[in-house]
């Protein structure tokens, strides 16, 4: 995305361009078409909330919007007068209206229900899916929490880091789990597993496990000698 000076060049600042709207990349030119209209510190002309429109910054917005359009979506819209026009005018055409978007939701659902890893993915990759699929989710007005992200990970990782996952599931809270924290203790895991060979890995696992087990045993003997005593 190219970089251009903002407010003449007197100031010296340089912000990010808007990025052109296509037929098949609306999610992605939402997301960096707002983070760049709030730098621009005129995002809250397109999501006004219970505030007054600032003109100016309504007109700016707009015009900035206008410019990412290509030529058939631009004159579909010229006649909207106010950026939050423009811009809702665009979610509908690209994201549907309501009967519209419930059934895209629906086979959106389905879609995460299927995704699994496929045989000798890369974590990374499959975290990249997954935070493809967040964004598809959010276009349409819909969050994946990370209670529900965690709970996805942790049910489909392959055989290799199903230690880790027991011992994950065993000592920590996954419905209060960040995504990232789970992530991040498979990832280090596998990497530990990669770096020892398959054989190293697996008695890393089984080392694991002995350990929860150990854990186990201790916190039950505690208990005897507190009855006994």
């Amino acid at each position: 995305m190219a970089l251009v000076p903002h407010g003449g060049g007197a100031s010296g600042s340089v912000l990010m361009a808007m990025p052109m709207l296509t037929s098949d990349n609306y999610t992605v030119w939402a997301i960096r078409a707002q983070a760049i209209l709030d730098v621009h510190t005129v995002w809250e002309a397109v999501a006004p909330g219970d505030a007054v429109v600032n003109t100016k910054k309504d007109k700016a917005a707009r015009v900035m919007l206008l410019g990412t359009l290509p030529e058939d979506v631009l004159l579909q819209v010229a006649t909207k007068l106010t950026a939050k026009e423009v811009w809702d005018s665009l979610k509908v055409r690209f994201v549907g209206a309501d009967r519209v978007r419930t059934a895209r939701l629906a086979t959106l659902r389905g879609d995460f229900d299927r995704l699994k890893m496929t045989d000798g993915e890369a974590l990374d990759a499959y975290a990249g899916r997954l935070a493809g699929m967040t964004a598809r989710f959010a276009s349409l007005g819909e969050t994946l929490g990370d209670a529900v992200l965690v709970k996805k990970l942790l049910d489909i990782v392959p055989d290799r880091l199903f230690p880790v996952v027991a011992g994950i599931e065993q000592f920590c809270d996954v419905t209060t789990m960040a995504f990232d924290e789970a992530f991040g203790r498979l990832r280090a895991f596998d990497e530990r597993v990669q770096r020892r060979g398959q054989d190293g890995g697996e008695r890393g696992g089984e080392q694991l496990l002995l350990t929860a087990a150990q854990w186990a045993a201790r916190e039950e003997a505690a208990a005897t000698t507190t009855r006994t005593f």
